[in-house]
């Protein structure tokens, strides 16, 4: 895996993210990058139907591709969240949460290493245009809400530090209650 904390340590221009929407698609883009950080390429898709949650931690672009949220898993075993009306598998209840976010962006905004630009599997951070006239125009990291809401955890390299310790904030939101963390058996 990157030893390289991810490139999600800055946030896109909201601007520029907003300027690929385009109307009745949501647009998909994923820029690769280099060594030095500098985008080297970019592969984009557009879907009249959005683009789906293939596991949960996983959105899949077309029969080839698939876009893994780097750093992130969902807990063990089973879980309960009588708030919301949840009991089940904790891949489950990842991959519905997935799935609520990866509906209605207008954009999703993928960053990689140049490394993953053939894998049919992509380590990625993502970003989705969220835009709901009168109620809600913004640009947020998909991995950020994951986390806060409790949907899925941090994952741990083998030395039992963080993948990616820049997303460790919104895990503590999480942590005090919500999504998975509501179930006291859920273990960190």
């Amino acid at each position: 895996m990157h030893s390289e904390p991810s490139l999600a340590a800055s946030g896109p221009d909201a601007a520029y993210v907003k300027s690929l929407a385009a109307p009745g698609k949501t647009v998909l883009v994923v820029e690769y990058y280099d060594g030095e950080k500098k985008v080297v390429s970019r592969k984009g898709y557009a879907s009249t139907r959005g683009f789906q949650a293939g596991n949960p931690t996983t959105i899949r672009v077309d029969e080839k591709t698939s876009l893994r949220l780097y750093g992130l898993e969902p807990c063990e075993g089973d879980v309960v969240n009588q708030k919301e009306g949840f009991s089940g598998s904790c891949g489950d209840y990842a991959l519905l949460q997935l799935k609520a976010l990866s509906k209605s962006p207008k954009v999703i905004l993928c960053r990689a290493f140049v490394s993953e630009e053939n894998a049919p599997m992509q380590d990625v951070t993502c970003f989705g245009y969220y835009n709901f006239p009168g109620a809600l125009d913004t640009v947020t990291s998909l991995e950020e809400q994951l986390l806060s809401i409790g949907a899925v955890r941090l994952a741990k390299e083998a030395d039992g530090a963080p993948m990616r310790p820049d997303l460790a904030a919104a895990e503590k939101i999480g942590r005090q209650g919500y999504g998975i963390w509501a179930d006291p058996r859920t273990k960190p």
